[in-house]
């Protein structure tokens, strides 16, 4: 690490531990930065899914103790805490969800507590990770699942497929199909109605996927940038930008499920 130039050391932090088509013909893990990005499309970014996975299952493993502790009818402060969150979660789903639907609310806590935990990644100090895989004998591995498109989008995505499904269920092909090609100028406006309501529905997705990823990529960019300046000048700069970006961790977690919300009401409502 120490003979490494600034483009390469951000180059490294910002490789992730990518499993694909080698030059060579076999599978494996990419050993540099060309290698990663000469894997294309059809490539898996190892440390995205582990990492995502990992907090997936310690989500379920501290709600599973709470609902333990619940049914065993013993307060605990971790029941207490878990209690407020999931109030929180059905007050914002109250507030902008008008249908009826008894997976919006675990849909929301769930996307809220994974993403939350996914972003709050970006506070570990960004040579730490790295150095341990690399005496491990790792050559690359990110460590925040939401600084990676492919995860921000396989979530996005499965919120557009979801908001499709009810926008049919609830308001029948034809209903749906009305709605893109009639809406706003009428029968004779179609193709202008469905460039305006295609685009406003492709843009769901997108908009959800690039906004968690832009802002949680800045974040880890300028913490790389920041480790690069001298020492006294990190622990000047380091710890009010970790102050502040714990407001941006939390922040893109409750507008990702607010917006899950918003678009899923919306999907259950005749007219937008």
């Amino acid at each position: 690490m120490a003979t490494e130039t600034s483009s390469e050391y951000i180059k490294h932090h910002l490789t992730h531990l990518t499993w694909g088509h080698l030059p060579d013909g076999a599978w494996g893990v990419a050993q540099n930065a060309e290698q990663a990005k000469a894997m294309g499309f059809w490539s898996l970014n190892l440390d995205t899914f582990f990492v995502s996975l990992l907090l997936g299952a310690i989500f379920l493993y501290i709600f599973g103790r709470a609902a333990k502790a619940a049914n065993a009818g013993v307060p605990s402060g971790l029941l207490n805490f878990v209690e407020w969150m999931v109030e929180f979660v059905e007050d914002s789903v109250r507030g902008s969800f008008s249908g009826r639907n008894a997976l919006v609310a675990p849909l929301a806590l769930t996307i809220f507590f994974w993403i939350y935990l996914m972003n709050w990644m970006d506070l570990i100090p960004v040579d730490y990770v790295p150095y341990i895989a690399g005496a491990l004998g790792v050559p690359f591995f990110k460590v925040v699942p939401t600084t990676d498109p492919n995860a921000t989008f396989g979530m996005s995505i499965g919120v557009f497929l979801l908001v499709l499904y009810y926008s049919i269920k609830i308001k029948g092909l034809g209903g749906f199909v009305g709605e893109l090609t009639l809406q706003p100028f009428g029968k004779f406006g179609l193709p202008a109605n469905l460039f305006l309501e295609g685009v406003n529905l492709i843009s769901k997705p997108v908009s959800l996927a690039l906004r968690l990823f832009g802002n949680m990529y800045a974040g880890e960019m300028i913490f790389i940038l920041i480790a690069i300046l001298p020492f006294w000048v990190q622990w000047t700069l380091s710890l009010p930008w970790a102050i502040f970006h714990i407001l941006i961790v939390t922040l893109q977690a409750f507008i990702f499920m607010t917006l899950t919300i918003v678009y899923l009401d919306m999907a259950h409502q005749e007219h937008h």
